[in-house]
């Protein structure tokens, strides 16, 4: 039996730890949601983790959901794109291909989706703009 045909401790790690990573946005794009909403889908590439680990999505609501939920979903995606070193105005555009391979730190949290476990993207901030992530 070779090593390839074992399993490895990485195999049983289902989720990184919570916390800050260095991330790259490697896509970003709009979706329409299950309900038909229109949604950015934003895909971190968070660095220092495994591949088939390393990636995290996060969706922003632009239409269809309560006030509260738009108002907090707008003002995450200015953070992010604050956090990206962007500066939105009022008015402009909401264009996915400004946030492509721009890097930042992310935090995320261990959630559950559907019944099975998973990482959210908490927060945003600039490169640096804490202590070290790791």
């Amino acid at each position: 039996m070779t090593a390839a045909n074992r399993f490895e401790d990485a195999d049983f790690d289902l989720l990184p730890a919570p916390g800050f990573y260095k991330s790259n946005i490697v896509t970003a794009r709009f979706r329409r949601s299950e309900q038909g909403n229109e949604t950015l889908q934003v895909v971190h590439e968070l660095q220092g983790l495994a591949p088939g680990r390393d990636r995290v999505a996060e969706y922003f609501v632009l239409e269809g959901s309560s006030p509260r939920g738009l108002a907090l979903s707008r003002r995450r995606l200015v953070e992010l794109y604050r956090s990206c070193g962007l500066s939105p105005r009022s008015g402009e555009e909401i264009d996915p291909a400004d946030l492509l391979e721009r890097q930042l730190e992310v935090r995320v949290e261990h959630d559950s989706w559907q019944g099975r476990p998973r990482l959210r993207v908490t927060a945003h901030r600039a490169p640096g703009a804490g202590p070290a992530p790791f």
